[in-house]
């Protein structure tokens, strides 16, 4: 018998189906999709303790903040209630009369605290460089213990050496910056030679005694981000012929801007909220003093140091407006620095 099987180009058996009968319709043979593999590791008791003790904290952390603010709320609720919207642009305080508000008060504790970052940040900087990338490695670690010695040394210690030491050196400087930077420190009319009462207890003083203490907080927060800069990017512009100084302004810098930035916010937070140092040294108005280097000025903080013992249960509540006021502004500023951290190459992981 015959074989009757079809064949095609060079021979070839055709399939029974005719010769092309599965090009319409091609047979894929398709594989599972790939599922990544869970890989679960079985803690143990001291992890889940570990783990527990951490949310713990971050929970009583978040949960003593609100607790904060609910108690200023309630006991500055009074306040808002008489005085209205007119509490923020309202520049006496004269609680008794029903006329007091933060209209004053609140510009001249950020020129304070401005004038105290203008100090600070320049010499923070410099000086978290040359611990994270000039100074040898037997004067590093007595040098970053220095700088945090300086945070920890008490706030009425500043204080005391601001008035009865730095206040008296200053006041020549101060004449000097009246006479001659003018634009920057708007002159005013002295009456006669009376240098001591016009410049002394001014927010100048006062930011320059701040200063002392923001730089500290700068400065570490400084080093630490300048100190994560990617070894392998330092040893790529070494390689391309850089300089120490080159490597640190095309690769260090740039790493550290954004903790740059939320260090100097940080401090600027610090300034904020600085006490005993503001109310010992300057001198109490309750106008906003456009003269940085003239006597008076005021801050929230220094105000509820000073009036807080004589207050009746009405300044009281009106204290605590000013005081909720300033807490949530600080805690506005350390919130958009931890924002701006973590947005940047400073504050995100990166491979060595």
């Amino acid at each position: 018998m015959a074989d009757t099987t079809p064949t095609g180009a060079f021979g070839l058996p055709v399939p029974s189906g005719g010769a092309g009968a599965d090009d319409e319709h091609p047979t894929v043979e398709t594989e599972p999709p790939e599922v990544p593999r869970v890989i679960t590791a079985q803690l143990s008791a001291a992890d889940r303790a570990f783990r527990g003790l951490l949310r713990s904290g971050g929970i009583a952390v978040f949960a003593i903040t609100g607790l904060i603010g609910t108690f200023l709320v309630v006991r500055a609720w009074g306040s808002y209630r008489q005085a209205g919207w007119s509490f923020f642009s309202t520049g006496t305080w004269l609680v008794g009369e029903g006329r007091f508000g933060i209209g004053s008060i609140l510009p001249n504790g950020i020129l304070i605290a401005v004038i105290a970052l203008v100090v600070a940040v320049p010499c923070a900087v410099v000086a978290s460089l040359f611990i994270s990338e000039y100074a040898p490695a037997a004067l590093k670690r007595p040098l970053i213990a220095l700088v945090d010695l300086m945070a920890a040394i008490p706030s009425i210690v500043y204080a005391l050496w601001g008035v009865f030491f730095f206040q008296p050196e200053a006041l020549g400087f101060a004449r000097w910056l009246t006479d001659h930077v003018g634009p920057v420190f708007p002159p005013f009319r002295i009456i006669g030679q009376q240098t001591k009462i016009a410049f002394s207890s001014s927010p100048f003083i006062a930011g320059l005694v701040v200063s002392l203490m923001v730089i500290p907080i700068v400065t570490s927060l400084c080093r630490e981000v300048f100190s994560q800069a990617p070894q392998g990017e330092r040893e790529a512009a070494y390689a391309l012929g850089a300089s120490r100084w080159a490597m640190i302004r095309t690769v260090v810098l740039p790493y550290g801007r954004g903790g740059m930035i939320g260090a100097v916010m940080l401090g600027f937070g610090r300034a904020m909220g600085e006490t005993i140092a503001v109310s010992l040294i300057i001198s109490p108005v309750w106008t906003f003093n456009w003269h940085a280097l003239q006597t008076g000025g005021m801050s929230i903080p220094a105000l509820i140091a000073l009036r807080y013992t004589e207050s009746t249960p009405q300044m009281l509540s009106a204290l605590m407006a000013a005081g909720l006021v300033l807490f949530a502004f600080t805690l506005a500023v350390n919130a958009a620095a931890g924002v701006i951290i973590t947005r940047t190459r400073s504050g995100a992981q990166t491979a060595d």
